[in-house]
């Protein structure tokens, strides 16, 4: 993770893309999701949906995964040019969660992100919180799902 001193407001990544399978949609929705239209075929026809979709909450579980393999990468990057990476904090929350378009079984969804926004942190000495939006795309181009999250980030010589 890179400093809070530099990040910009601005900044883009594409985090990552994941195909949805239809055994991983109903794996997923049987354990946290159990509704008709992500678990069975024929109930899904009949819904106002017409096919298996992912659970929304499946499409936001596989953006966090990948935004933390995403950092992951990042820092070990960092540590491989001998560079020390800032330290990630809470996060205070997110907002503004829509689910615009159903994930259909065989849509690639490509997850990325921007900064909108950072400040100081007033509550915590040597930490800012940024603040992003945050999406994922199908392979149509047409957006599926979105939020804006917020986060601690370490400052420089905290």
């Amino acid at each position: 993770m890179r400093f809070f001193e530099d990040i910009v407001i601005g900044d883009a990544r594409v985090v990552g893309s994941y195909t949805f399978a239809a055994p991983d949609i109903k794996t997923f929705a049987a354990r946290f999701d159990p509704q008709p239209f992500h678990m069975d075929e024929e109930a899904a026809a009949r819904s106002h949906y017409g096919k298996l979709i992912a659970s929304g909450w499946h499409t936001a579980a596989v953006h966090m995964r990948l935004l933390v393999l995403h950092n992951r990468r990042l820092d070990a990057e960092a540590t491989a040019r001998g560079e020390k990476s800032a330290s990630i904090g809470p996060s205070p929350g997110f907002k503004n969660l829509k689910w615009i378009k159903p994930v259909y079984v065989g849509d690639t969804i490509t997850y990325a992100g921007e900064i909108i926004e950072k400040r100081e942190s007033g509550s915590r000495p040597g930490w800012g919180i940024i603040r992003g939006r945050n999406y994922g795309t199908n392979q149509n181009g047409e957006r599926v799902f979105e939020f804006e999250s917020a986060a601690f980030v370490e400052m420089r010589g905290k």
